[in-house]
């Protein structure tokens, strides 16, 4: 007897996928807005490699197939790499893939198109006033931010027209976009991922970080993502866990702080109510929930990694910033013209003052695994009407100052039918125990709602 043969979608699985995912960003496009240019007919042949191996037996490699987003201030050979800014129109196609994107094809992941951002990643609402703002897909009716910088990453992921995407931190951009969205998102340990072929804004505090639909999904990312990279030193001589080692622990034993009210002055009640109800669940798992004590408030290091922030980004985009006549936005050119303002002498004292904040708070986690608060302090303002003089990472930026790793996870969703998120802050390089946590948080909260403008 003759045995059967495979039914036709089995070989073609990976096509089928992609087919569906690019027919996603068609139907969403006219109103998410999430991407400023598709790869259609490369993801398309990806795809087939992909179904092509599948039939030939050969082994899947880690991410065969997935859908990744790549935000578009990251290089991807053949394509221009704009940086959400018309200062790059004229910039040329890549000639090279950054080294990050190198490894997720590698691992066989396919890119169906670049995301947009805030321009030069500088901002953290995901309002960008020069080539346009993606639609949170949370409110069908009114225009709210998605966050920022990595906003299209954001709403592709949430809206669920991707599985996965990249994004950039600096002092929130990756986790803004997954708290505003509903979605997964992690602000890696600085040197655990090279930054060669990225657009730099401040090179002191830039990260690369995935965004997923689900922990599990980010940890495979991250897994492929890390690695050494001669091209960005900051990478030479890190020793790196497997974040898919102790997915699967969770997390009772666990001794993690808590953020008392006191220390979020600007957080909302719902976003409290939301918070306490979240370190209930994971008491309930077994971690040992107390208070967490700040050395400093949140405030005074975000102040200072503003500074900083700012320093660099004048240092790398002057020509733009100093020139009337360049197309950089007003409001980009005044975030990073404060830099020029910043004397040589006191940028010295503000470095010397972070090392020294990095050894207090050091000191204040050392008995704790992890830090919790909410990712941000309220949920996705209307964008009509949003202070671009005020940033919503009053919770996000001292990660980046004090050089530690973070994860934002959905958490809950308010009466008003908004997403918010869960931080957890984890010493640098303890980014497979974020993702622990997270997953272990993620399991027991249960399926996530979809957005009403979910694809």
């Amino acid at each position: 007897m003759m045995a059967a043969k495979k039914p036709a979608q089995t070989s073609a699985h990976h096509v089928a996928a992609i087919t569906a995912t690019n027919g996603a960003i068609a139907a969403s496009h006219t109103k998410l807005r999430a991407f400023v240019r598709t790869t259609t007919e490369q993801a398309y042949s990806a795809a087939e490699a992909a179904d092509t191996r599948a039939v030939l037996g050969i082994p899947p490699r880690p991410l065969e197939g997935l859908a990744i987003g790549i935000k578009d201030i990251i290089d991807v050979a053949g394509l221009p790499t704009g940086a959400g800014s018309l200062t790059r129109k004229a910039v040329p196609a890549a000639a090279a893939d950054a080294h990050v994107v190198t490894r997720l094809l590698a691992a066989g992941a396919i890119i169906p198109g670049k995301t947009h951002t805030v321009e030069y990643a500088f901002g953290g609402w995901g309002t960008n006033l020069a080539v346009g703002t993606p639609w949170n897909p949370w409110d069908a009716a009114t225009h709210r931010t998605p966050g920022g910088s990595s906003s299209g990453s954001g709403v592709a992921v949430g809206a669920g027209v991707l599985p996965a995407a990249l994004g950039t931190d600096t002092g929130g951009s990756v986790r803004l976009p997954a708290a505003f969205c509903g979605c997964v998102g992690l602000k890696t340990s600085i040197g655990l991922v090279s930054r060669a072929g990225v657009v730099p804004l401040a090179e002191t505090f830039d990260t690369i970080g995935p965004m997923a639909r689900d922990v599990a999904t980010a940890a495979r990312m991250l897994a492929v993502m890390q690695g050494e990279d001669p091209q960005d030193t900051t990478t030479i001589g890190i020793t790196r866990g497997d974040p898919l080692a102790d997915l699967e622990r969770g997390v009772r034993g666990l001794r993690v702080g808590r953020l008392g009210d006191a220390d979020m002055p600007l957080a909302t009640p719902g976003m409290r109510g939301a918070f306490d109800a979240a370190m209930r669940r994971l008491s309930d798992l077994g971690a040992s929930v107390e208070p967490f004590a700040l050395p400093v408030p949140l405030a005074n290091l975000s102040k200072h990694m503003s500074a900083l922030m700012a320093v660099e980004a004048y240092a790398h985009h002057r020509a733009f910033v100093d020139d009337p006549k360049s197309a950089l936005h007003g409001t980009i050119r005044a975030r990073m013209a404060l830099g020029a303002r910043i004397m040589a002498a006191d940028w010295l004292t503000m470095c010397r003052e972070r090392t020294q904040e990095i050894q207090r708070f050091g000191s204040a986690l050392d008995r704790f695994d992890a830090l919790l608060l909410p990712t941000t302090p309220f949920t996705a303002h209307a964008v009509e009407g949003v202070d671009e003089a005020l940033s919503p990472g009053a919770h996000t930026r001292f990660v980046n100052y004090l050089e530690l790793c973070a994860l934002s996870v959905p958490m809950s969703v308010t009466p008003d039918g908004l997403p918010t998120g869960l931080q957890i802050v984890c010493r640098r390089f303890d980014d497979p125990l974020a993702l622990r946590i997270g997953h272990a948080f993620e399991r027991a909260r249960g399926p996530f709602p979809k957005p009403p403008m979910a694809v």
